[in-house]
């Protein structure tokens, strides 16, 4: 299959092509934006059952949109062609909780007792956003979302806890209210925000040094508006210390052959 040149032009197995042959390994907002994407969480077979409880009982930053068997590498029900192993543009490994390498293949890595979780994406809903006239800095700008570490706590599973991690975009007031009525429609991809305006109030002390992503300007008149996200399980894997585990870098992401409006509720 012949890929565009340009990421952003590229249907969902086009950009995977590009993801698989090393040809892009940066994030993913702004790609194929008609189309799902998912945070992904990969896990020995021992330590699933505690993450998959872990997911349910914190739904907003851990949707589940797919969990493959031991040591399956393909996801049918996201894309006909997925392999795991290769289709995100970068991962994170990790051994005993810490970070030890960020390599744009797993293949090398792969065990038959791995289990794989992908979880839904924010970038997913901002088309929905923009859809509607709603204007985001970060995709104008071509930068990856700000993720803030907050002070609120998710629901433990197991050995999995930590704190809730967000995703931030800068809106005007009539515009965030509206994101909030646009995003409630999409529980799958995080759904509607989990704060809006102080970023003290949950735990953020400055907005121009997030823990991941990109750092994106807040103007005059607009509000901060945060969303959970699906890097808040790499939190809770910091402090799980699982043995092993692989996960996608921030912002790159795991894209699906569905369509965002197949995930709406109404």
């Amino acid at each position: 299959m012949q890929a565009p040149n340009d990421i952003h032009d590229a249907t969902p197995a086009q950009a995977r092509a590009l993801i698989r042959s090393g040809r892009w390994t940066s994030h993913t907002s702004g790609v194929a934006e008609r189309h799902v994407q998912g945070n992904v969480v990969i896990l020995p077979k021992r330590w699933a059952d505690d993450f998959l409880l872990y997911c349910q009982r914190n739904p907003k930053p851990c949707p589940l949109l797919a969990v493959a068997g031991p040591g399956e590498h393909a996801l049918p029900k996201l894309g006909a062609d997925i392999d795991i192993r290769s289709d995100v543009p970068r991962y994170r490994v990790w051994r005993h909780g810490e970070l030890v390498d960020e390599p744009t293949d797993v293949a090398a890595l792969w065990r038959d007792d791995l289990v794989t979780f992908v979880l839904g994406c924010s970038f997913s809903f901002e088309q929905a956003l923009r859809d509607e006239g709603i204007r985001l800095r970060h995709v104008d700008q071509g930068l990856n979302v700000a993720m803030f570490r907050t002070s609120i706590a998710t629901e433990p599973a197991g050995p999995f806890a930590g704190p809730l991690v967000v995703t931030m975009r800068p809106l005007a007031p009539a515009a965030a209210i509206r994101a909030v009525q646009i995003t409630s429609r999409f529980p799958d991809v995080h759904g509607a925000p989990v704060h809006l305006g102080e970023p003290a109030q949950i735990g953020i002390r400055d907005l121009m040094r997030p823990d991941y992503g990109d750092a994106v300007e807040v103007l005059p008149g607009e509000l901060p508006v945060f969303w959970a996200c699906g890097v808040t399980p790499q939190a809770a894997i910091a402090q799980a210390r699982p043995d092993f585990c692989i996960t996608h870098a921030p912002g790159a992401m795991l894209i699906t052959d569905l369509l965002n409006h197949q995930l709406a509720s109404f």
